[in-house]
């Protein structure tokens, strides 16, 4: 009895020795071969991804609420190379990068809709949160579509965009949807060279008033996988306020120097503006 028991522990330590020799992982387990799947501890011992979290959409672009949280001018400019992307009802993407803006600082600016600080049904887009969609429309017949910023009544109008994706279906909505000059194809240029051609293209109506576009699932923003470069950026009049007086003047509008997809080009502002980010220049403090 004693001679079996004294085996069995020699047994026990035999065993303990060769757990620690090389081919064994730290818990005694055998190296699995490369065609069995091993189930010891993870390689890292940082925070694990669920596999179901670990697909290419986990690695999305799209911007969040924090992007939109800032002044009117600052996010203006900001805009300009980030990605507008609109899906259709059928599952298209269209997708445009944002190459012309114009800012309204709030109740002070004499071209804003909110001047004077009156809110409105119409206008109460521009008091909601950072990145709230405020679309108006003119005519009686067009959309344009602005993004509230950081202050009360403060927004940013997305002007132009550069045609990335989706290209014939946006020409398709816009012949659909335009006035006069039917039968003549657009040329990619003219598809969204202009806040009421934009909409048109993106299929935006007033039905997008108010969404928010860090969380709706038919429009939202990317930011531009162009890299870390800063495109040249021209600060010039806004178009069409001439009733506002000295704010009809006032440098801000924004666009891509040299982009033929901006809808109007300043060549005397072009002269006078530096390349590159302007936020040093035309911050809103300076109005």
């Amino acid at each position: 009895m004693h001679e079996a028991q004294l085996s069995r522990r020699l047994g026990q330590k035999k065993r303990l020795l060769e757990a620690e020799e090389p081919g064994s992982d730290l818990h005694g387990a055998p190296t699995p071969s490369p065609t069995e799947p091993r189930l010891g501890r993870p390689a890292s011992l940082g925070p694990q991804r669920s596999l179901y979290f670990s697909s290419s959409k986990s690695c999305s672009a799209r911007l969040g609420s924090e992007f939109f949280d800032q002044p009117a001018v600052a996010l203006a400019q900001a805009f300009l190379g980030q990605v507008l992307v609109r899906r259709l009802d059928d599952g298209t993407e269209l997708r445009g990068r944002i190459v012309e803006t114009e800012a309204y600082v709030g109740p002070e600016d004499e071209a804003a809709h909110s001047r004077g600080g009156r809110q409105t049904p119409r206008n109460r887009g521009m008091f909601m949160k950072p990145g709230t969609l405020y679309v108006y429309v003119i005519y009686g017949m067009y959309f344009c579509m602005n993004v509230s910023s950081r202050g009360d009544g403060a927004c940013v109008l997305l002007r132009a965009l550069e045609p990335l994706g989706g290209l014939e279906t946006m020409r398709q909505l816009r012949s659909a949807l335009r006035k006069g000059t039917a039968g003549r194809a657009l040329k990619d240029r003219e598809l969204c060279s202009g806040p009421s051609k934009l909409c048109q293209a993106l299929a935006i109506d007033k039905s997008f008033d108010q969404r928010d576009l860090a969380a709706d699932t038919a429009v939202w923003m990317e930011r531009s996988a162009l890299g870390a470069s800063e495109p040249a950026v021209v600060a010039a009049a806004r178009v069409g306020i001439g009733q506002a007086g000295e704010w009809a003047q006032k440098p801000l509008r924004f666009y891509v120097r040299g982009s033929p997809w901006v809808s109007v080009v300043d060549r005397a502002a072009e002269q006078s503006t530096q390349s590159g980010p302007l936020a040093s220049v035309c911050s809103h403090e300076a109005f």
